[in-house]
């Protein structure tokens, strides 16, 4: 009995530690420099040039599609990798792309945000929908599962492979249009640097 409410509360103890921390870094990303390049404690920033591969994914709607013409269809691109079963990392990526969602539409801004299954085997399309449905994903925002093979070729093309989906890494990547450069973010990012970042990528593709 001693061992079964000491493990209740370690347990409870180490989910409110995680809810401390994530808050804690939110808070300090929103207080860091945006859209300068400079890589703060809580995130790093990047260049990576990626080549799309063609490979068969499907959308929540059921819909077999081409990985390449999703990606490459004139809109910009945010892009994560995430997992219906995850209680971390996953849920934490989906709530910021959530908020960023929520302020690209206030803006009227053209976008497209691509969350890719690392559990194809579990995350059908039907399982897809409901996650979708959990943080207002709207026309927008879709989601992809497939084979694992394809799923595979995905994660290793950007670099986010980690053997296991349990060693899965907060990762999002954006990309202003086909042919350009991917900007990669690893770590804590808050939606005010999400979309502050987005929009000084889509001012510097117009410069260029």
């Amino acid at each position: 009995m001693y061992h079964s409410n000491l493990t209740r509360h370690l347990i409870g103890s180490g989910l409110i530690l995680f809810m401390l921390v994530f808050s804690g870094s939110l808070l300090a990303v929103e207080a860091s420099n945006v859209g300068q390049g400079i890589n703060s404690p809580e995130y790093t920033r990047t260049m990576a040039h990626y080549k799309v591969p063609d490979v068969a994914i499907m959308r929540q709607d059921g819909k077999l599609l081409s990985s390449l013409l999703e990606l490459d269809d004139g809109r910009p691109v945010i892009l994560n990798f995430v997992f219906v079963s995850c209680t971390a990392i996953c849920p934490m990526l989906s709530h910021v792309l959530s908020k960023v969602q929520s302020k690209l539409n206030k803006d009227k801004q053209s976008f497209h945000l691509v969350s890719i299954s690392i559990d194809p085997e579990n995350d059908t399309p039907t399982q897809l929908i409901e996650y979708a449905k959990k943080f207002g994903a709207g026309d927008n925002w879709d989601f992809y599962t497939g084979t694992r093979k394809n799923s595979l070729v995905l994660q290793k093309t950007f670099d986010a492979y980690r053997g296991d989906k349990m060693n899965h890494q907060s990762v999002i990547l954006m990309r202003a249009k086909p042919g350009e450069s991917w900007i990669r973010f690893e770590g804590f990012m808050s939606p005010d640097v999400v979309f502050n970042e987005y929009n000084a990528m889509l001012q510097q593709a117009i410069i260029e």
